[in-house]
C-alpha cells in the first residue's frame, strides 16, 4: 500500500510517500480501506519528534480515518452491528496516512447521516477529545459557561459547536478579528481577539464578574494563571495541549479558596475500552446532532495523500479555520 512516513524528525518535507505492507490485524481490529484521513496537531508534534508513538502503534502518522471496512472477524463485526463493506470513521493510534489502516472495532463509528468520507474523517480525534475533556472530566453541566482557547482550531470548532448545540453559553479566543467572527458564526457568543483584547477582562464583563465554569485549554504556559483569574467559583480547567509551554506559575491560594480544579489528559495512550466507551457516548448523544443540523464538519482544505507535507505546512501556518484532510481514494 502507499503510505506517508516520517523519514526523520524535522520540517514538513520529512513526510515522504512510501510503500508499506498492509497492516496485520490484532484481536478486535478491522482493516479499513482509507478514503480520507484527518490531520491533527499531534501529527505535527510526532513529525517533529516531540510526540512518541505508543508501544505497539504504527509509526505512520494519522489518528483518524474514514473509509470502508474490508476485513475483520465476522462474529465481532456482527456483534457490533457492522459488516464488511460498511463505511465508518475511526479513531486510531497511528497509521492513518495510508491506503489501509487497522482500527479497533470499538473505536469505529458509522458515518453520520448525510456526511461524506472526507467530512467524517475530520471528526473522531476532535470529538473524542472534546467529549472526554469538556463533558466527562470537566463535567460541563446544564446552565454552565465554556471558554474555548483557540476557537478556530479543529478542537475549537468542535467544542464551540458541541457546547452551543447542548445549550451552553460559549466564548472563544482567536488570533484575528476575522477568526473571531468565524467563532461567532459557529455559535460562540463572543470571539475574543487575544492579540488586542484581554480575555480575562472580556469574560468577566460578559458574565457580570462571575467568570466561566469551564476553560478548554490547549495553550497552557502563562495562560493558566490568567485562566484561573477568569474562572467562576468551583470552575474547572481542562488542559489538553502545551502549545504555550509545559510550566506555569499559578496562584494556588485561589485554587484552594474558590475550589478550582485543573485536569489534564491525552487520549492517544488510553486503552481501547476507554475510547470505545467514548465512541458509544458519541454515537448515542452526538451523532444525532449531525442529522438534526445542529453541528457540522468544518473542512478548511483537502490535499491528496502525496501532498501531506503541504498539508502540514498549512497547519503550522495557523491560517486555517477548522480541519485539514488528506484524500486517499
Amino acid at each position: 500500500m502507499r503510505a506517508i512516513e516520517i523519514t526523520q524528525p524535522g520540517k514538513p518535507e520529512v513526510l515522504q510517500l512510501c510503500e508499506r505492507p498492509q497492516p496485520e490485524l490484532k484481536a478486535g481490529e478491522v482493516l479499513i480501506r482509507v478514503h480520507a484521513a484527518g490531520i491533527n496537531r499531534p501529527d505535527v508534534l510526532q513529525r517533529m519528534g516531540h510526540y512518541p508513538v505508543p508501544p505497539g502503534a504504527s509509526d505512520l502518522p494519522g489518528l483518524e480515518v474514514a473509509g470502508e471496512i474490508v476485513d475483520g472477524d465476522l462474529d465481532e463485526l456482527s456483534n457490533s452491528g457492522f459488516q464488511k463493506g460498511d463505511m465508518v470513521c475511526a479513531l486510531v493510534q497511528g497509521g492513518g496516512y495510508a491506503e489501509y489502516c487497522a482500527a479497533p472495532l470499538a473505536q469505529c463509528l458509522p458515518l453520520p447521516e448525510g456526511l461524506s468520507a472526507v467530512e467524517a474523517a475530520s471528526l473522531p480525534e476532535t470529538f473524542f477529545t472534546v467529549w472526554t475533556n469538556v463533558f466527562d472530566r470537566a463535567g460541563l453541566k446544564e446552565g454552565e459557561t465554556l471558554l474555548v482557547q483557540g476557537g478556530t482550531s479543529g478542537i475549537g470548532v468542535t467544542a464551540i459547536q458541541l457546547a452551543t448545540a447542548m445549550g451552553h453559553r460559549v466564548f472563544a479566543t482567536a488570533g484575528s478579528d476575522d477568526k473571531c467572527r468565524a467563532c461567532e458564526e459557529l455559535g460562540a457568543e463572543r470571539g475574543i481577539n487575544y492579540r488586542s483584547e484581554d480575555f480575562v477582562e472580556v469574560v468577566k464583563s460578559l458574565t457580570d464578574g462571575k467568570g466561566v465554569d469551564v476553560v478548554l485549554d490547549m495553550v497552557a504556559g502563562d495562560y493558566v494563571a490568567r485562566e484561573i483569574d477568569c474562572l467562576a467559583d468551583d470552575g474547572r480547567i481542562a488542559l489538553i495541549a502545551l502549545l504555550g509551554g509545559a510550566k506555569a506559575n499559578v496562584d494556588l491560594g485561589q485554587v484552594l479558596r474558590r475550589r478550582l480544579s485543573i485536569s489534564g489528559s491525552t487520549l492517544r495512550p488510553r486503552p481501547v475500552a476507554f475510547k470505545g466507551a467514548i465512541a458509544q457516548q458519541l454515537r448515542e448523544q452526538v451523532w444525532p446532532l449531525f442529522a438534526a443540523g445542529k453541528i457540522k464538519p468544518v473542512i478548511y482544505k483537502t490535499f491528496p495523500l502525496e501532498q501531506a507535507a503541504e498539508a502540514h505546512a498549512l497547519m503550522e501556518s495557523s491560517t486555517h479555520v477548522g480541519k485539514i484532510v488528506l484524500q486517499v481514494v
